[in-house]
């Protein structure tokens, strides 16, 4: 069973976001701007909180599963029916990442992390 990799809640206040969690679960916050946020350790985090805007391709949390080939997996989402919602992009120091929306709407996201 293929398990989480890493997570992203979106916030329209991330600053609020970053604090509400922090005192709620004791999560170690890493600002690294004004719009994102690194969750656990700094050299091994787990999850991001980001700034939601008009411009963001989803909002809410989405959980992020590891696959090998984040352009194959997205693919074949699309073919089950799936709707594409942020293509591939490459992340620094983390991989290339994809989301998109299940039959249901969840955000779902794929990471391909560097071999």
């Amino acid at each position: 069973m293929t398990q989480p990799a890493w997570f992203d809640i979106s916030s329209p206040d991330a600053p609020r976001a970053h604090r509400f969690y922090q005192d709620l679960f004791g999560w170690p916050i890493t600002v690294l701007d004004e719009t994102y946020a690194l969750v656990g350790p700094p050299e091994a985090p787990s999850g991001g909180i980001g700034q939601a805007g008009p411009e963001s391709p989803y909002t809410g949390m989405a959980v992020y599963f590891p696959v090998d080939d984040v352009s194959a997996v997205l693919e074949r989402a699309e073919k089950l029916g799936a709707t594409r919602r942020l293509d591939p992009v490459e992340v620094p120091g983390m991989g290339r990442i994809a989301a998109f929306a299940d039959l249901d709407g969840n955000t779902i996201g794929l990471l391909e992390r560097p071999a």
